[in-house]
């Protein structure tokens, strides 16, 4: 189905066409068209065109190269089968990505088919690619936002096909929507679990939040002992309100840098990505930004030994101290990675994670289990708990508490999906702990 805009636009280049006393409504007349049709000027304007140039270029086209028909011809022009293509295309690549309605900028996507015709000649003229349209349309990533201009360098159709996947899949998804989950939404719809203790990091966390610089926390801390847990313990005060004014409307971005760097197969793709989220970040009031294992983003997108990568183009945002990021990671990577770049260093203020001791465990434990108890349907006794802490710690020596313990309870409510429902006990008892440890561990059962 088009939108009214687009029918209206499809009609203007008839209109022109008639008009002007022309044969044929061509793709040119589409283009001149689609420069006054909202959807597609808002996209070619994003895309760094200068609209006004291109309408200069297509009247001269008009006026110098395609012939006129005689004054008394009656005839009214007929559709090129290039134009008429051009239109079934767009619509087939909507329909098969479950698309209802298509637009102005599905047709200026399509136009790149006719790789040969001038409207095309005109786009490439102004730097606007086909790979530019859809990543606009699929994440909103603007040349104009970021200052980037994507070269082109190495652009092919398998990049394209990934981006045009994305953008007739995920229409006029913005960069954060894309790319990023929003924590405090997270919390508000009780996607979060609790976290149990760490009062004094969050405190500190929310600290540092508040200053006027240097106000990015980052938390260094061994794996498994609760680093990304803290920033959705940030995430679920904030829900509550449990946090100073200043804060009560934040929201948290946790980026996916998994999706970020999916489909970057050449120069310029993962900056352009990078940039469009940081200008997202910046258009957010209150906007904090969550990297986990931000010692990732290190040499993420660099080349050739070339000195552009995601840190590089971090650390401009967060000289000014209005966007805030709060990153984690552990110590050999802080070292490797953090200690080795001191400007990205100094913008942050770092906040020791320590391994939790067994008795705040077995706490952290209790505070969990009626999330494990509904999961798995089956009740966790105490003392279950405290065996499964002392345990973990004990035995379990290549991970941290609490995680280790964490994966004992989750992983012995597990084990009892195996037995058929009439076998199955109601209760974790402590020899079902001990048998999954040893398990875990090893080592022999206890007898």
């Amino acid at each position: 189905m088009l939108t009214r805009e687009l029918e209206e636009t499809l009609s203007y280049a008839v209109e022109e066409a008639v008009r002007r006393k022309h044969e044929y409504v061509t793709l040119e007349h589409l283009l001149f068209a689609l420069l006054e049709d909202n959807a597609a000027r808002d996209i070619l304007y994003n895309c760094g065109a200068k609209i006004d140039e291109i309408a200069k270029s297509l009247e001269d086209y008009f006026a110098d190269v395609l012939e006129k028909m005689p004054a008394k011809t009656q005839m009214l022009p007929e559709p090129t089968s290039t134009f008429e293509a051009t239109i079934q295309y767009a619509i087939l690549q909507s329909q098969g990505s479950g698309q209802q309605v298509v637009d102005g900028g599905n047709i200026l996507a399509a136009l790149y088919q006719a790789e040969q015709s001038y409207a095309v000649y005109l786009l490439q003229q102004q730097g606007v690619t086909r790979l530019d349209i859809l990543n606009y349309i699929a994440h909103g990533i603007s040349k104009i936002d970021s200052g980037f201009s994507f070269d082109g360098v190495g652009e092919g159709i398998e990049d394209e096909e990934f981006a045009e996947e994305r953008a007739l899949g995920g229409k006029n998804k913005k960069p954060l929507e894309s790319f990023t989950v929003e924590l405090v939404a997270k919390a508000v719809k009780g996607e979060i679990d609790p976290i149990i203790g760490r009062e004094a990091e969050i405190e500190r966390t929310i600290q540092v939040l508040c200053r006027r610089k240097k106000n990015n926390p980052l938390y260094v801390g061994e794996p498994g002992v609760g680093k990304t847990a803290l920033a959705e313990g940030l995430a679920l005060k904030i829900s509550e309100g449990s946090v100073p004014e200043v804060l009560k409307d934040a929201k948290i971005f946790a980026l996916d840098m998994g999706a970020v760097l999916a489909g970057t197969r050449y120069r310029g793709d993962f900056e352009q990505r990078f940039k469009a989220i940081i200008n997202d970040l910046h258009k957010q009031e209150n906007a904090i930004l969550f990297i986990d294992e931000i010692h990732t983003i290190v040499g993420a997108g660099a080349v050739s030994g070339g000195a552009m990568d995601a840190s590089n183009i971090l650390k401009p945002a967060l000289a000014d101290g209005i966007l805030r990021c709060i990153g984690s990671t552990t110590y050999a990577e802080y070292k490797a990675a953090f200690e080795r770049d001191r400007a990205l260093a100094r913008r942050f203020q770092k906040i020791e994670i320590g391994e939790p001791t067994v008795e705040e465990t077995y706490e952290i434990l209790k505070g969990l289990k009626r999330f494990y108890e509904q999961h798995h349907g089956v009740k966790y006794s105490d003392e279950s708990l405290r065996v499964a802490s002392e345990l973990a710690g004990k035995y379990i020596n290549d991970r941290h508490l609490p995680d280790k313990a964490i994966d004992v309870i989750d992983e012995v409510g597990a084990s009892l999906k195996l037995l058929a429902e009439d076998k199955r006990p109601n209760q974790i008892s402590v020899q079902m702990v001990e048998n999954t440890i040893a398990r875990m561990a090893k080592i022999p059962p206890k007898t």
